[in-house]
């Protein structure tokens, strides 16, 4: 999936004033502000690649100094994330917050700069509100890793498919991903491109023309 259109091609700018936080141009070029806007709600649904999505999204504001939060996720791969290009030092883990996600959550809008939780299905609608509001009185990034009514951008991962299956040494070098963002700041159809997730160094890059060698159900088949 690769939309050319021009919207797409012509990457906004992030503001330099601090109030959008950097992410890799593949996919600065598919957000309507260039990056991650403080103060603002994005969701990742359930999906193949929404973990490396994250990791995307946060790689680029943590080397250049933001922290980041990941709540609720307790099998989170560590060695990916440093592979995508995330920070450690300057990442905080919460694997397991308990009955008080909500107030960790809350706790943690107060001094990181992006805050990802899991878990979305257990907060209520009143709560989804004061978390959002959280986030735009601290200028900090919530992210959703599930369903979020109401959040101001959503991000999902769609065509997924692997490049190396069947040639050179049959190994899996890279993943196409087709990304599509709808939300506030994008037409009503939203905005879509692929990107490899990840590329040939671990962190997202731009994709090459052409469809993916193996999908991903015929990945899954030579898996097991």
């Amino acid at each position: 999936m690769e939309d050319r259109s021009a919207a797409v091609r012509a990457a906004p700018v992030p503001e330099a004033d601090g109030r959008v936080l950097p992410v890799a141009e593949p996919l600065a070029r598919l957000l309507p502000a260039g990056g991650l806007r403080r103060g603002s709600t994005v969701a990742l649904p359930p999906g193949p690649a929404a973990t490396s999505l994250l990791f995307a999204l946060i790689a680029e504001a943590s080397a250049g100094g933001a922290w980041a939060a990941v709540v609720g996720r307790p099998g989170l791969g560590l060695v990916a994330a440093a592979e995508a290009g995330v920070r450690l030092e300057r990442l905080a883990l919460v694997p397991e917050p308990g009955p008080d996600l909500v107030a960790v959550v809350v706790a943690l809008l107060d001094g990181m700069d992006v805050v990802a939780v899991a878990g979305a299905e257990r907060v209520r609608a009143a709560e989804r509100q004061r978390l959002a509001a959280r986030a735009r009185q601290r200028g900090a990034v919530l992210v959703a890793l599930g369903s979020w009514p109401g959040a101001d951008l959503e991000l999902a991962c769609t065509d997924v498919g692997w490049h190396g299956l069947g040639t050179g040494a049959g190994r899996l070098r890279e993943r196409r991903v087709g990304v599509r963002v709808r939300g506030r700041g994008t037409a009503a159809a939203g905005r879509s491109g692929a990107v490899l997730l990840p590329g040939p160094d671990g962190a997202v890059a731009p994709a090459p023309r052409g469809p993916a060698v193996a999908p991903l159900r015929e990945v899954e088949r030579v898996a097991g």
